[in-house]
């Protein structure tokens, strides 16, 4: 197993603070804070949903941000080869006012996920996990402007990120088991060989994020998991998915963060091909993965999105499974406990 070891700091996020903007690290300011539909109580950590796929992921001191997209309303992004989208929302809070961030998950190289002032702006010793192909364009920038932090995982391939937090308990401190998980833009066949060819769409990764506590010094057997998230990723629902149960047997799946929006290329108005959930998948997923809960993201940001979060609030309810699904609007905050 990889290791990663991260103490939280003080450091922004961005190397290119505007002039009349200094860096703030105060908490983030949720316009309503949702917990489990069964109750709440003992809450210590938090996802705070930014927008598309970027979430900000909080606990024991540490920030963990996704898929970072902080484009405007307006603001165009390059899909692939005549594919653009334009951005129809504002994400909840702009790059500049970040507070910091100690890790970065990134699940593919596509610029609805990793925009150009992102790119342009992060600082370059941030931490960020990716995908091999992702990670060979950040290492490879030139000099001064390669991101020098990055670590790449591929399917099942897993890495412990290692909390070093002052006044931590000994013997149990803070880590978090970051595994990629399988995904697909593609479905398989004729397009699928096409695009291995073409390379118009990246690979792309899901990840298992298990938030819990290392036991005895570290080692890679010590880590016991008090919450796992599965994040899908932009992924069709693929043969490949269904070996994620089978691994996870008999270990709970806390939270599932779905992408939706059924992404259609060209356009929805020429919807040729669809390269992540719709409503219908996304319900599929839901019942093989078997979460205790699932939080729909990715789906409304763009003007590619075909399969608007309405069909799957109806999926979800036609299927008796209202329950087992929490809805967060930009800027949005759910609460929950990791077990210690």
């Amino acid at each position: 197993m990889k290791h990663l070891e991260i103490k939280p700091g003080e450091k922004p996020p961005t190397r290119d603070f505007p002039s009349e903007k200094g860096f703030s690290n105060a908490n983030l300011q949720p316009a309503e804070v949702k917990v489990h539909p069964s109750g709440s109580g003992d809450e210590n950590a938090s996802i705070f949903f930014v927008g598309t796929a970027t979430t900000i992921l909080e606990w024991e001191g540490i920030r963990v941000m996704t898929d970072p997209n902080f484009l405007h309303a307006g603001d165009h992004v390059h899909l692939g080869p005549g594919v653009t989208g334009t951005r129809k929302t504002n994400p909840a809070i702009d790059l500049h006012d970040l507070p910091n961030i100690d890790l970065v998950l990134l699940s593919h190289y596509h610029a609805d996920h990793f925009d150009e002032k992102v790119e342009e702006s992060l600082r370059r010793d941030l931490p960020i996990i990716t995908t091999p192909h992702a990670a060979s364009h950040l290492k490879g920038k030139g000099e001064g402007e390669a991101f020098t932090d990055v670590y790449d995982l591929d399917f099942y391939q897993d890495m412990l990120v290692d909390v070093k937090k002052d006044g931590a308990q000994p013997g149990k401190s803070p880590a978090i088991k970051v595994t990629g998980m399988p995904g697909k833009h593609v479905p398989d066949g004729v397009l699928g060989t096409l695009n291995d060819l073409v390379k118009a769409v990246p690979p792309t990764n899901g990840w298992m994020v298990e938030l819990g506590y290392n036991t005895s010094g570290g080692a890679d057997d010590s880590f016991k998991c008090g919450y796992r998230i599965y994040i899908s990723g932009d992924t069709l629902m693929v043969d490949e998915l269904k070996e994620i149960p089978e691994r996870y047997k008999g270990q709970d799946i806390d939270l599932m963060l779905i992408h939706l929006g059924g992404t259609t290329v060209p356009s929805p108005s020429v919807p040729l091909l669809m390269i992540t959930m719709d409503a219908k998948q996304g319900l599929e997923l839901v019942r093989l993965i078997n979460p205790d809960l699932t939080i729909p993201i990715h789906y409304d940001d763009y003007d590619v999105f075909l399969s608007p979060l309405s069909d799957f609030k109806k999926a979800m309810e036609d299927a008796g499974l209202s329950s087992k699904v929490v809805y967060l609007d930009r800027k949005d905050q759910y609460k929950f406990q990791v077990k210690q």
